[in-house]
């Protein structure tokens, strides 16, 4: 595989973003489970249109191979996503530091998103590794919610 080279996510990025959702190692969910949560190609691409759902691509070889969302409004991470092949090289942790610094420029000082609270699941460790605590409450999907407080900054 080639150098993995990082950019803002489009809308005309959905269509391959959806399939690589299904294809992942861990808590791959079909197009067809997230269409039944409300989430279509059409939903999610006039999402990143507007500006409601900022994300970072990551590509290699001229395809996309992972990316990471976040929800500008509320400033959480909404999904990050890597195809197995791209695991344990550094593309999972560039695409969430992008998203989070474009939450933080967007006025989050605290971001927060759902992770299994198993630790034989990889993002269990994931997260913590990269100071993400739990807040000891659990979302509407049974998952532990995590959040990340950005350091003051000192003038």
């Amino acid at each position: 595989m080639s150098a993995i080279i990082y950019r803002a996510a489009r809308p005309e990025d959905v269509p391959a973003c959806v399939v690589i959702r299904g294809q992942t190692r861990e808590n791959a969910i079909s197009e067809a489970r997230l269409n039944e949560l409300g989430i279509t190609r059409e939903s999610w691409a006039q999402s990143v249109r507007v500006g409601e759902l900022p994300g970072v691509v990551a590509e290699a070889d001229g395809r996309i191979v992972g990316y990471c969302f976040g929800d500008a409004e509320s400033g959480e991470i909404v999904v990050l996503a890597l195809l197995p092949d791209c695991e344990g090289i550094g593309a999972g942790k560039a695409l969430l530091a992008q998203v989070m610094a474009i939450l933080r420029d967007a006025g989050h000082q605290r971001l927060f998103l759902g992770c299994s609270s198993d630790p034989a699941v990889r993002s269990h460790g994931f997260y913590r590794r990269l100071g993400w605590a739990s807040t000891g409450q659990v979302d509407k999907y049974g998952d532990e919610m995590l959040e990340y407080v950005f350091p003051a900054e000192t003038v």
